[in-house]
């Protein structure tokens, strides 16, 4: 795959993410050169913590945080090579970017302040020193954007491939809490960003991958894609959203991260809230390269904003008296309101007509799937 990955290395410019594009000369320490105790050390040595809740980060049989009169809250995530992300083109140091992003997005939908994360890996014999390395440096840029600090986790080997398990914690005031169930009638819909742009981004990928297997000299033109191809391998958390509602003085009744498709979030927020809602098929926000990839591929950008996932935006709810805080805000799109729960989830579409909204996003307990 080294043209594929040379074009990704031209493609994605930020310096720190530069691919890492395998030199055939170099050579490679082996994982058992270290030992266990070494290689933890040896990956763990550049991580300092940085907020005060951290009382004992990495070093000591487990850490030790004090929230003083914050409430907690914790989530995990679990990636699997083959199932959430293939190495074939996806670089380790955007892997262990992303790996931590998506758990924070998490922390952020609950309307909370990321303050740590513990990262345990289990690693096959085929990966080097240098690898993992890699892998780490992208955990420890995400950590430093976004203020984290890494205070655990467990290193042990696989024969299966590589496999990354982050839980996150965060901070929040109780009365801040936003949970998925808080809904009202009559709540605007509102999503942050834009959506589609992760799916569309793999499906790139996913064709040049079998462009290479056909023609392994061929040449990927990747420059009309740089927007979507940087959605799916290095996306961002949307903590700045939070932020923003905190200057805006607004508090969300729901709230949930779009990781699995519009349709699948809208559906959690309106089963856990007991509502129903009407989402309107023209305020869905898509960027011009969604558009245009869609037509490229012959896909429905409806479609693909609904079912896609991966794009990592906060989906939410906020009461009507709200919305004058957040009118002509470039960064926030009404996109629907909540409705009685008897009328249904549903799509009302540019022809005026409702269609009920379906959960079709990605299944990983399916082994048809394909991350």
């Amino acid at each position: 795959m080294e043209l594929l990955v040379k074009s990704l290395q031209n493609l994605l410019k930020a310096p720190y993410f530069c691919i890492m594009i395998e030199d055939k000369n170099q050579e490679h320490t082996s994982l058992g050169s270290l030992g266990e105790f070494g290689l933890i050390e040896h990956l763990t040595n550049k991580f300092k913590t940085k907020n005060a809740s951290t009382l004992k980060g990495i070093g000591d049989d487990a850490a030790v945080l004090d929230f003083k009169n914050k409430s907690v809250v914790l989530t995990t995530d679990l990636l699997v090579e083959g199932i959430h992300f293939d190495l074939s083109y996806m670089p380790l140091k955007h892997l262990g970017y992303k790996a931590v992003v998506v758990n924070l997005s998490d922390v952020y939908a609950m309307n909370a302040n990321a303050t740590q994360i513990t990262v345990s890996i289990a690693v096959s014999n085929r990966f080097s020193l240098e690898a993992l390395e890699a892998l780490y440096d992208g955990i420890h840029k995400a950590a430093e954007v976004y203020g984290v600090d890494v205070v655990g986790g467990d290193t042990t080997s696989s024969k299966t491939g590589l496999m990354i398990s982050i839980t996150a914690l965060g901070e929040v005031d109780l009365e801040s809490v936003v949970k998925r169930s808080g809904a009202q009638l009559n709540d605007l819909l509102v999503v942050s960003g834009d959506l589609g742009g992760a799916y569309l981004g793999l499906q790139v990928l996913e064709r040049e991958k079998q462009v290479f297997k056909v023609n392994p000299n061929s040449q990927p033109d990747l420059d009309n894609y740089t927007y979507i191809i940087e959605r799916q391998l290095k996306p961002e958390a949307r903590k700045d959203i939070i932020k923003l509602l905190k200057d805006l003085d607004v508090l969300p009744t729901s709230m949930i991260d779009v990781s699995d498709g519009l349709s699948s979030e809208i559906i959690h927020l309106c089963k856990q809230s007991e509502a129903g809602c009407d989402l309107y098929e023209t305020k869905i926000p898509l960027d011009p390269q969604v558009i245009s990839t869609c037509e490229e591929f012959n896909m429905d950008s409806t479609t693909v904003a609904l079912n896609g996932g991966e794009d990592y935006e906060l989906l939410m709810t906020i009461s009507q008296k709200d919305f004058p805080k957040i009118k002509g805000n470039p960064n926030l799109t009404v996109i629907g309101y909540m409705t009685d729960a008897r009328n249904g989830m549903n799509l009302v579409t540019r022809g005026e007509a409702k269609i009920p909204l379906t959960a079709q996003g990605w299944n990983s307990l399916d082994s048809d799937s394909e991350s």
